[in-house]
């Protein structure tokens, strides 16, 4: 958006009533956050792949499994 067009918008705003212009404004923050929303980047669960894989290093993990069962008997 050029300069001129921004301050033409400014100018339009500033000419509006009080009310006038805290309708616009939360029309406008209204139009921001649904954009954010819409553009928000998608995520997977595969980024997740070997985080924390150095903590079961060394570690039997059938043995692992096997000693956690046996303490859910008490």
């Amino acid at each position: 958006m050029s300069a001129y067009a921004y301050h033409n918008i400014l100018n339009q705003f500033e000419q509006l009533t009080l009310e006038e212009q805290q309708q616009l404004l939360q029309d406008i923050a209204n139009v921001v956050q649904r954009h954010q929303v819409t553009n928000k980047p998608q995520r997977s669960i595969l980024e997740f792949e070997g985080l924390g894989k150095e903590i079961w290093e060394g570690i039997d993990v059938d043995r692992y499994i096997e000693e956690e069962r046996n303490s859910w008997d008490g």
